[in-house]
């Protein structure tokens, strides 16, 4: 059993935007690659729990850049499991590029969920013979509740389409990300060198849903600026919140906020 699990990847292409340097999204996809891959080295990953009829579901992440690597870069990813925190488990991560620095980090907050009664259960019982790597926290304020924005603005929609939906079913969570990415004027992450980004996922969506996406800039949120100088280790330049709601019910899909810094 593998504590920490640890995989290398090399920076394609289609990991990069146009100044060659990692999106938000596929820093995500880096995430849940090694996530999967370590559940499952330890005996709690898709297929395992599929026999007991559960399954993990992402409920929170927050992941922190503090370089973007560009195309061709080795890096290495790793995560580790961090215990519980009442019904979530906590998973931790980071980068580290070819000279050895610590380039990213993130956490995560998981539901084990009954897939018949679709009501979460308590992860210990899975957990507790896992290790819990208590002197590797990644992220010691990540993964949190995202309050409910009201100065947020119409952004446009989404249809959940074909490339959106993951093996699960629904939209992947590295989706929303790209979702966001596109929500934002391109100067944002262009000029973003650093980013902390926040993102709590509070309903599935499916195959051909739309979704209403809101958007509320740093104008607007003034105390949340404030806010963010206390746990972002770099000057926040910018700040955004975002909200996608299902058209239908008006129920939140998702919230999350963007921190960034020059």
């Amino acid at each position: 059993m593998k504590s920490i699990w640890t995989e290398q990847f090399i920076v394609r292409s289609w990991d990069v935007d146009r100044n060659n340097r990692l999106s938000p999204a596929s820093l995500f996809n880096f995430f849940q690659e090694v996530a999967g891959n370590h559940a499952t080295e330890l005996g709690v990953g898709k297929d395992a729990l599929l026999r007991g009829n559960q399954a993990w579901v992402l409920s929170r992440m927050t992941a922190l850049m503090y370089r973007r690597p560009g195309w061709q870069e080795m890096i290495t990813v790793r995560t580790w499991p961090r215990g519980t925190e009442k019904l979530f488990a906590i998973r931790d991560y980071d980068i580290i590029d070819g000279f050895g620095a610590t380039i990213a980090q993130g956490r995560s907050a998981w539901l084990l969920v009954d897939l018949e009664k679709l009501r979460p259960l308590r992860p210990q019982v899975l957990t507790e013979k896992l290790p819990t790597n208590t002197d590797m926290p990644a992220i010691s304020d990540g993964a949190g509740a995202l309050s409910a924005r009201t100065k947020l603005e119409p952004a446009g929609s989404r249809r959940a389409a074909y490339s959106d939906i993951d093996y699960n079913g629904h939209v992947n969570n590295a989706r929303y990300i790209q979702w966001i990415q596109d929500m934002l004027d391109e100067r944002v992450l262009e000029e973003s060198n650093h980013f902390r980004l926040d993102i709590n996922y509070l309903a599935e969506i499916r195959p051909q849903e739309t979704i209403s996406l809101w958007l509320g800039s740093a104008d607007e949120l003034d105390q949340t600026v404030n806010e963010t100088r206390l746990f972002a280790p770099f000057e926040v330049t910018e700040c955004w919140a975002f909200e996608g709601k299902h058209t239908d019910s008006e129920q939140s899909a998702f919230r999350a906020e963007l921190r960034c810094g020059a």
